[in-house]
């Protein structure tokens, strides 16, 4: 697994900010927005696309893709889907896309010209081929080879996924976990788990909500995800438990299956 983004909406630094996290100097602390990769028995799944990817994926060397799937439809992690059109032009074949039935439209209707084929374009000109997959949440289903289970997750009113591969487990954009959430994500090895500031949130968990959660789940170990710019990573490390640490832009980390 890698973590290719691990910012807010906003991304670290934010635009004219100058505070002390936006101005430092570690570059665990310059935070794109949220996305990851999961690679496995020759398979890529990559997780949401957000306005960075291709800087994300040409940093990481990434240069194939087997499928996408998607947590849910804002912005910040959907509209870099233009980037996919090299991995369909390279594959000379549609880039299969999962996710939630809100994501999939949302797609659909942010991005007509991908998904509209009565849209002729210019000779010359490209777009992504993309097929969209309808995923339901409790349901493992078979990803470019993988055993992928949706789990429904709360967004402070929008209906999410979080996604559990084997021993990993990826929840970005959490609000609450509910119990059958929780039952389903205990064993996993690896977590990913969102955590936006210590203070409450309306639709994001706090890092102290995200501690007690990982803490129920009991990973080996647990990243914290969707950082903003309140906290250093460093300063952050300090803080949290034995078992949890923050993630930052790039972190892989390898697991048996």
């Amino acid at each position: 697994m890698t973590l290719l983004g691990t910012g807010t909406s906003f991304g670290v630094p934010q635009i004219g900010c100058r505070c002390a996290v936006c101005r430092s100097s570690d570059p665990r602390d310059r935070r794109t927005r949220t996305a990851a990769l999961i690679q496995s028995g020759g398979s890529t799944l990559l997780i949401d696309t957000p306005p960075e990817l291709r800087l994300q994926l040409v940093r990481q060397g990434i240069d194939r893709l087997d499928a996408v799937l998607y947590t849910h439809e804002h912005a910040d992690h959907v509209n870099g889907i233009d980037d996919l059109r090299m991995f369909s032009l390279r594959r000379k074949a549609a880039l299969p896309v999962y996710g939630p039935q809100t994501a999939l439209d949302y797609a659909s209707r942010a991005f007509r010209y991908i998904f509209d084929d009565s849209l002729t374009l210019p000779p010359g000109t490209s777009r992504p081929r993309l097929t969209l997959n309808l995923l339901n949440a409790g349901e493992t289903s078979t990803v470019a080879g993988l055993q992928v289970r949706p789990i429904g997750l709360d967004h402070g009113g929008t209906r999410e996924y979080g996604y559990r591969i084997g021993p990993i487990a990826y929840a970005t954009d959490v609000k609450s976990v509910p119990a059958e959430a929780i039952k389903e994500l205990r064993g996993v090895r690896i977590l990913v788990l969102s955590a936006l500031w210590w203070r409450p949130h309306p639709t994001h968990q706090s890092i102290q909500e995200a501690v007690e959660v990982a803490q129920d789940i009991g990973a080996e170990r647990t990243y914290l995800t969707h950082l903003s710019h309140e906290t250093a990573h460093q300063a952050l490390l300090d803080r949290v438990p034995a078992g949890v640490e923050p993630g930052y832009d790039g972190l892989s980390v390898e697991v048996e299956a």
